[in-house]
């Protein structure tokens, strides 16, 4: 498979995912450690890719949705930003109610 059909798929199958470098246990970039602490904050599952463990990830993901640095965050198959996007939704409380749309989606 591809690298961006890879990307896509882990997009598309994981409500909320953050490309980060290291995990959010063991973080090895502040941006990343901020980033993964504001998702944690909200109590709801995330999923996380760890960037530096796969070159190919780590070398083609700025090309994915034109972003060019890391960490990167996707909710419901969009590109939500990086670290000070993420924080700026986190502190306005706009990051909790659109990780609960995407974890826990309405019923029709």
């Amino acid at each position: 498979m591809d690298v961006l059909e890879r990307i896509k798929e882990q997009v598309e199958n994981n409500p909320v995912v953050i490309y980060m470098k290291g995990t959010p246990d063991m973080p090895r970039c502040g941006f990343s450690h901020r980033a993964s602490q504001a998702l944690a904050a909200t109590g709801l599952p995330f999923a996380y890719v760890n960037v530096l463990e796969d070159p190919e990830i780590f070398d083609n993901l700025p090309r994915y949705a034109d972003w060019p640095t890391f960490p990167q965050i996707y909710i419901n198959g969009e590109l939500i930003g990086g670290c000070d996007i993420t924080l700026e939704l986190y502190q306005s409380g706009e990051l909790q109610k659109l990780m609960e749309a995407a974890v826990n989606p309405p019923n029709p």
